[in-house]
């Protein structure tokens, strides 16, 4: 019977002979990936050739046996039959082993993938959840910063069974069905499949007799009164974690955090950009043509002075330095900004409305000039268009 000649380890990998494993493990990630019966479903040929890379790689990623394959070939087998390194078909007892890391990386959760804890097992503690609190604040607490009190529900460690699950007097105990590992393995085909343990949930422990109080999670549903440091700056959308006052673990793992979202109200006055405060204010036709002095409010709960200077037009802007809010963990503060808004006077009396069209009658184009300029310039588009 003829038996037909192996190909050479390096050519199935498409690698030099000189290659580094870095190189090997590269190159053949590729071809296990491309030639993966996952990816070819009924493809016998596709699957002898997976076979066959993986044959080669089991060879060369062992330096003891690449060495002796690079001195004597294929015959540096010959004591297993000729059928490949560590036994039938190239799949030695470490296969499922050196394979592992290959496929998380190829195919993640794909069996069972990667899970938390030593070795893929969830782990007996798990981690409790961390937990999301929306506080809304006044500008004037973002702007003193405050303490505050919160009332929190959320699943603590049960005092009966100090977060073991178990009834006082017992423990939990290695679950028989996975030894204690989380996992089992479940051969199919060529390769090994495993996936959390169905006695104990991936846990690797079980409880014969559970905690009366809270049934074997080791953690009760409690509401709790938490005191909560604002400082001084925050802004809109701040984020405040509280570290380790989420979630109680499950039976004894370590506690999640929780984390604070604040929002702040709107202000009947100002109106904030950062570290900036902006106020509109209203002021009469006659300051605003004359100049004067008015107050304001400011964020800090005072007043301030602001000198307007004659002829201020509308939208004119003033600003009060370091009136505005403090920037967070700093010494900083930011800027105030006044917005004036000139107000045309309403219900005028019969020797106000006298005394007005006797200034217009006396007005000219510089008092005001804005508007000449603007109906000078309309006249000229338009007549430009007529010539």
């Amino acid at each position: 019977m003829t038996t037909m000649a192996k190909r050479d380890y390096y050519e199935v990998l498409g690698v030099e002979r000189g290659a580094s494993e870095k190189d090997m493990k590269s190159a053949f990630r590729k071809l296990a990936k491309k030639y993966h019966p996952d990816a070819n479903p009924g493809d016998e040929d596709a699957e002898k050739k997976f076979k066959e890379v993986n044959e080669a790689y089991e060879a060369l990623r062992d330096p003891q046996k690449r060495a002796a394959y690079d001195q004597f070939g294929h015959a540096a087998f010959d004591g297993t039959g000729g059928r490949g390194p560590g036994g039938p078909g190239g799949f030695g007892p470490d296969f499922a082993s050196s394979m592992s890391d290959i496929f998380d990386d190829l195919f993640g959760e794909f069996m069972g993938g990667r899970r938390g804890g030593p070795g893929g097992r969830r782990g007996a503690h798990e981690r409790g959840a961390d937990l999301r609190y929306n506080m809304t604040i006044t500008l004037d607490e973002a702007y003193k910063g405050k303490t505050a009190q919160i009332r929190v529900p959320t699943s603590v460690t049960c005092d009966t069974c100090k977060g073991t699950g178990a009834k006082a007097g017992t423990s939990p105990t290695t679950c028989p069905a996975c030894s204690g590992q989380g996992k089992i393995r479940a051969s199919q085909g060529f390769f090994t499949i495993e996936r959390p343990c169905p006695n104990c949930q991936g846990r690797g422990e079980v409880i014969q007799d559970p905690c009366e109080d809270c049934h074997g999670a080791g953690r009760i549903t409690k509401e709790r009164t938490l005191s909560v440091n604002i400082p001084a700056g925050v802004e809109d959308g701040t984020r405040i974690r509280l570290s380790g006052e989420g979630e109680a673990g499950l039976r004894g793992g370590p506690t999640g955090d929780l984390y604070i979202f604040l929002s702040i109200e709107p202000h009947p006055l100002f109106q904030r950009d950062g570290s900036d405060i902006f106020c509109r204010v209203p002021i009469s036709m006659t300051t605003a043509a004359l100049g004067g002095n008015i107050e304001v409010p400011t964020v800090d709960g005072t007043m301030s002075r602001v000198k307007i200077p004659e002829a201020t037009q509308s939208g004119k802007q003033f600003r009060l330095k370091g009136k505005g809010m403090p920037v967070l963990r700093s010494k900083l503060t930011g800027d105030m900004y006044i917005q004036v808004e000139v107000e045309t006077p309403t219900n005028l009396t019969k020797r106000q409305r006298e005394l007005l069209e006797e200034f217009q009658k006396l007005s000219g184009d510089k008092t005001s000039p804005e508007s000449q300029s603007f109906f000078d310039r309309v006249k000229g588009i338009f007549e430009g268009k007529g010539s």
